[in-house]
């Protein structure tokens, strides 16, 4: 592990190793009672090839289609990427994948995007001397199918590599957040066909001011807007920052309010046009909206629980209807939370299964105007669920 990874782990540890259980807004208020939605369970059929346990990683609501992807594994350990399709939710259809490389071909699929409504993705495999993910990026093609797009191997991995995070869509084109040593990246494409790596940007990367980490972006207007957090030299907690780019290559720090503790953004969405970003802020869960034409931020609502067990984490963000879900994780396993005011509140939701956390387990969010999907992954099961959008 680097050391650059290394430091950031055990300065995380840190800021949660005296977390006890609790409210971040008010320990002492009385909680709301959970939304109960009316989940159904979705049934995804298997795919062409040997039998396997299905694994769910990230779902999409792209035009008037859903998207499910991630793979199969056999009991060996052996892994082949996996996707599926709906028009209405009810009935899911196998979508025919090409893989063109030996890690392509047992990749799980793990970040999907939508733009014009056609999908592209992220893939990976762990192999090699050291064991590091063997990254690629998928694209539709006109019939339908994925197909892996071939590329360097240092494009994503190589001596600088750290992560790969997540895959988003917008007026622009195609941009892949994630981080390199030398601090926050991007990858852009045009159209998905091939895409160019951007590290060491001035502003986006690590420089004198502190190490920089991206998590996640948005389409705002035309304009990337990239979220992470920022460790400044000399200190071993983090605060959030923010970036636009017209273009995903020239970036600009937007700055984001930070309180003593460790705080950063992880998910980032548009509600109803305002960029609304949830993350880690102290020992729970905060949000933070980007209110205004000029994109200025502002602190909203805190919510959730910390424990001493686990390092917590925000899995999934996305908008359903008229309101904003949230999934996060911690030691005690992963929760769903919804906000009916784009995260000025939050109240829990009750899943339709259990949801633990741990090593190749998974929750995954995806909206579309009337209704919610829940992908979960327990690394016995994949399981999809739908659920209208009616919280109350």
């Amino acid at each position: 592990m680097s050391a650059r990874r290394v430091v950031a782990l055990l300065a995380l540890l840190g800021v949660f190793l005296t977390a006890c259980e609790r409210s971040s807004d008010d320990p002492d208020a009385a909680p709301s009672a959970p939304v109960r939605p009316a989940w159904q369970p979705v049934t995804l059929p298997p795919p062409p090839g040997p039998p396997g346990r299905l694994l769910v990683r990230d779902a999409v609501a792209c035009a008037d289609h859903w998207y499910v992807v991630g793979g199969v594994g056999d009991a060996a350990g052996e892994t082949r990427p996996a996707a599926w399709t709906s028009p209405d939710g009810a009935t899911w259809t196998s979508v025919p994948m090409r893989p063109k490389s030996y890690y392509g071909q047992r990749h799980v699929l793990y970040s999907v995007a939508c733009r014009n409504g056609q999908v592209a993705l992220l893939g990976a495999k762990r192999g090699g001397a050291h064991a590091n993910p063997r990254t690629s990026s998928w694209r539709q093609l006109p019939d339908g199918s994925l197909t892996e797009v071939t590329a360097p191997f240092e494009l994503f991995g190589g001596p600088r590599a750290v992560n790969v995070a997540r895959l988003v869509a917008g007026t622009p084109g195609w941009l892949i957040t994630g981080n390199r040593t030398g601090g926050a990246a991007s990858w852009v494409s045009a159209d998905s066909t091939r895409f160019t790596i951007v590290e060491g940007a001035p502003e986006l990367a690590s420089d004198g001011r502190g190490e920089t980490w991206g998590f996640d972006a948005v389409d705002r207007d035309g304009r990337w807007l990239m979220v992470g957090g920022l460790l400044l030299t000399g200190r071993t907690d983090r605060d959030p920052l923010a970036w636009t780019s017209a273009d995903g290559v020239t970036w600009q720090r937007v700055p984001v309010p930070a309180t003593t503790e460790y705080d950063e953004l992880q998910r980032v969405v548009l509600v109803d046009g305002v960029p609304v970003a949830v993350g880690l802020r102290g020992r729970a869960f905060g949000t933070w909206r980007a209110d205004g034409d000029g994109g200025a931020w502002r602190t909203t609502a805190g919510f959730g629980t910390a424990r001493t067990d686990g390092i917590p984490g925000v899995r999934g963000l996305t908008v359903a209807g008229s309101r904003l879900y949230a999934a996060t994780v911690d030691g005690g396993g992963h929760a769903l939370w919804v906000s009916a005011d784009g995260g000025g509140s939050w109240r829990s939701v009750d899943p339709p299964v259990a949801m633990p956390g741990g090593a190749e387990r998974a929750v995954a969010l995806a909206g579309s105007r009337e209704r919610l999907l829940l992908v979960v992954d327990d690394a016995a099961a994949g399981q999809v669920f739908l659920a209208p959008d009616s919280a109350s």
